[in-house]
């Protein structure tokens, strides 16, 4: 476990004290007490907490960062262009602390394990202190959900909710969170919203963890890996959303399944195969000689385990049940994992779902998923109004590209480099691979390209790291392979060139080359690290709503009667989706192409006759906010001149009348015809 003491003795499952590093490592000089009792120096002991020193002044940078970090008027760069320079010296020095502690033997896990924490909290929480308000449209749409659970009280079809009606037929997340926002007594989940990137960033620390664990014993090779998961992760998934938790236990499942399902790993407690079985400690007499008996109990338990964990997954999302079983399959042809309990726990529960509670949803869309298949181009094509417009929003996709394409490069290197881990730890490789046939499947929403991306990461990860670092070490099944074949060869003969047996090693290099190896590898490390801040803030202008924004949206639906319309140009504004099961909404530029034209050339006439439909005593409003602008703008929709002409128009036109306007935006409701 992270930050765990490690016993001064070996464990059965791990390589002989001589065998477990490098050989560009050298022997550690322990800082433990002298066997005569006699207390550590303090010279000891000052050496043996260094690793606080560059934590603690990554912190205290960030902090004062954060102090003094104004986000009252983003531009294009979103997040990049606002903060202040010390958050940038705080992130290079929590990187050179990382990686000068996770290469010194010396160190217990807990210094890695401390460092990564920094940095999720440098990444993931410096928004929710930032921003006033939470961040995301999607995110304030979920909370609907949560909101829509509480006030009715159960789940409703698509006669009463419509389009949303689909988040009642996968309800796992939100019925999660309307317990929590009872348990906690708060008004609704955007109390404690903001902070979900940080939460759901840590759950998936452990079954990484784990994961990683499984095919090493080095490590360095584990932490770095973990550090490269977390600055690579950029797409955004992490926020408010069914996806952030049903991923975290898309990673369980396959932590369950690598460790305890492996033909290596049955049975026993680490990656080492030993056989020892859950049940060997228990009294003989009740099970056999054989103790077969506890070995079934504790099969049965992982059972139940695998089957509740694919049950968060199946009923909190649509897309990860279909990525986890694809990668099940991967790995269940593979002679290491040939079980295939867990596929198949995994597609019963699946179809179970599909054909039952998800089948309504499944019956409309059918259709367009089957015409979908095959599709690659339009799968993976942006197309109108996701594609990035500005020399901001071009910088900072491009950012987010190159971080994903070095790390996939990274790990092409890792897996010719690394010859025993490409022979080890092949299922990280499925991992890698198996969510590329996604891409075949469907386009879902112009998204896929980053979800595949999100679920290639925890194996391209790994082998990204092992490309960072020299010669890694064998895993531990690989070193108890090598220490039989030690024994066998010193029962041999022994000639005078005979060498003493020992695992793969890195032989040191010139010396030349040996500094630019040392500099390089952290080089890239930081440079990674910077790259993830643009990647995954570059665009907040799009995805932060200030409070006057949140407070003329508020305003229209508390004076909204039942029945009324919101039109607006897209749904990029906080409580987009408040109230959706009385109230409708129309975004016009997510309509045809054409019919956008006649808006633009005729605004006022066109969307008066849209509205024309709603009868009283409902209404029909017309919503303009800077988020919306910005989505427009960044997203190669309308320009911030068309946008004016449709404001102006609608504002000139004796049809609306202005109910409220605030720096953030303006709200029009649609008079009744005389």
């Amino acid at each position: 476990m992270p930050g765990q003491q490690v016993p001064d003795t070996p464990r059965a499952d791990e390589p002989p004290a001589h065998d477990s590093r490098t050989r560009e490592e050298p022997t550690p000089h322990t800082t433990r007490e002298p066997a005569t009792g006699a207390p550590a120096t303090r010279p000891a002991r000052a050496l043996a907490a260094w690793p606080a020193v560059p934590l603690l002044a990554a912190l205290a940078l960030w902090i004062y960062a954060v102090r003094h970090t104004d986000v009252s008027a983003l531009d294009d760069y979103g997040l990049v262009g606002a903060l202040h320079p010390a958050f940038w010296v705080g992130l290079a020095v929590l990187t050179a602390g990382f990686w000068f502690t996770v290469r010194d033997p010396r160190r217990r896990s807990r210094w890695p394990l401390a460092h990564v924490l920094g940095l999720l909290v440098m990444e993931r929480a410096t928004q929710a202190l930032l921003y006033p308000t939470p961040l995301y449209a999607w995110a304030w749409k979920h909370d609907a959900v949560v909101d829509h659970l509480l006030t009715s009280g159960g789940l409703q079809d698509a006669d009463r909710l419509g389009d949303m009606a689909v988040y009642d037929q996968w309800p796992g997340f939100f019925a999660a969170q309307a317990a929590l926002v009872r348990l906690l007594g708060v008004d609704n989940a955007a109390m404690y919203m903001a902070w979900w990137p940080l939460v759901s960033s840590v759950l998936l620390l452990l079954p990484l963890l784990l994961i990683y664990r499984t095919f090493t014993t080095d490590r360095r090779l584990i932490w770095t890996a973990v550090w490269l998961f977390c600055v690579a992760n950029w797409v955004g998934q992490d926020y408010f959303s069914p996806q952030s938790v049903a991923f975290a236990l898309h990673l369980g499942v396959l932590a369950v399944v690598l460790r305890r399902y492996s033909s290596r790993t049955s049975g026993s407690s680490g990656p080492s195969g030993s056989s020892a079985s859950s049940g060997s400690d228990g009294p003989k007499g009740l099970d056999g000689p054989d103790g077969r008996g506890g070995v079934r109990q504790g099969q049965a338990v992982w059972a139940v385990l695998l089957s509740l964990l694919v049950v968060a997954v199946v009923v909190s999302h649509q897309l990860t049940p279909g990525m986890l079983v694809v990668t099940l399959l991967a790995l269940a042809l593979t002679r290491r994992h040939r079980d295939w309990l867990p596929l198949v726990t995994t597609v019963v529960i699946f179809l179970a779902w599909c054909l039952t509670a998800a089948l309504p949803f499944l019956s409309a869309a059918m259709p367009d998923m089957i015409r979908s298949v095959g599709d690659v181009g339009a799968n993976v094509e942006t197309g109108y109004g996701t594609t990035p417009t500005g020399a901001g929003a071009v910088a900072m996709s491009w950012a987010a590209r190159l971080l994903s394409g070095s790390v996939l490069l990274l790990a092409l290197a890792g897996v010719l480099r690394q010859r025993v881990l490409r022979r080890r730890a092949f299922p990280l490789l499925l991992l890698a691979a198996a969510p590329l046939p996604m891409f075949v499947a469907s386009s879902y929403g112009s998204e896929m390209i980053f979800r595949v991306l999100m679920f290639m990461l925890p194996g391209a990860a790994f082998f990204a790291a092992a490309a960072l670092l020299p010669r890694v070490r064998a895993s531990a099944a690989e070193a108890a392979d090598a220490a039989d074949a030690a024994a066998r060869n010193a029962e041999r003969p022994s000639g005078p060139s005979r060498r003493r047996f020992a695992l793969p090693s890195f032989s040191p290099p010139s010396p030349p080359r040996l500094r630019y190896g040392a500099w390089l590898a952290p080089l890239v490390l930081l440079a990674g690290t910077l790259a993830f801040v643009p990647s995954y803030s570059g665009k907040d202008r799009i995805n932060y709503f200030p409070p006057r924004e949140v407070a003329l949206v508020q305003r229209l639906f508390d004076q909204a009667p039942d029945g009324s319309l919101v039109v607006a140009a897209n749904r990029n504004y906080p409580l987009a989706y408040e109230q959706y099961w009385r109230v409708d909404h129309y975004w016009f530029l997510d309509d045809d192409r054409r019919h956008v034209d006649e808006i633009v050339r005729d605004p006022a006439g066109v969307l008066a006759r849209d509205m024309a439909a709603v009868d009283a005593p409902a209404r029909a409003y017309f919503l303009l906010t800077q988020g919306q602008t910005a989505n427009s703008e960044m997203n190669g929709q309308l320009n911030e001149a068309q946008l004016r002409h449709v404001r102006e128009s609608v504002a000139g036109s004796p049809r609306f009348e202005r109910v409220a306007e605030n720096s953030a935006g303006v709200l029009y409701v649609l008079k009744p015809a005389s």
